[in-house]
């Protein structure tokens, strides 16, 4: 039986949940990507709190991309970037990336390099 796109990366979500969670010391970084978007959280899973986020609808994010907009992989690493500096004033410095099903390429890989950048360490 042929699976669509969505739910095979929700299978393999499903799996990969099944060996990361985020713990107070070390949180989990989620990533959802969708066609025109890219979200990022930082989440702590044992109380079920979101300790930051950043997608390119934040104000902030829309402020560094510029009227113009950039490409699509740039935008995903300002994210990082963001979400990194918004965990680190929360007091995270180390996150267990979740990607969330989908393929470490491309924006999701944009996305762990400028978190990377930011200052997070996974």
């Amino acid at each position: 039986m042929a699976r669509s796109t969505r739910e095979a990366r929700e299978r393999r979500h499903d799996r990969l949940r099944k060996k990361v969670n985020g713990t107070t010391e070390r949180p989990r970084l989620n990533v959802f990507r969708s066609l025109e978007h890219i979200y990022a959280q930082v989440i702590d899973d044992t109380v079920g709190h979101t300790i930051a986020s950043a997608s390119t609808l934040d104000a902030e994010v829309k402020k560094a991309i510029g009227k113009k907009g950039k490409p699509k992989l740039e935008e995903a690493k300002i994210v990082g970037q963001i979400v990194a500096a918004r965990a680190k004033e929360k007091g995270v410095s180390a996150v267990v990336f979740d990607r969330g099903g989908n393929i470490y390429h491309g924006r999701v890989k944009a996305l762990a390099e400028g978190a990377r950048e930011g200052g997070l360490d996974f």
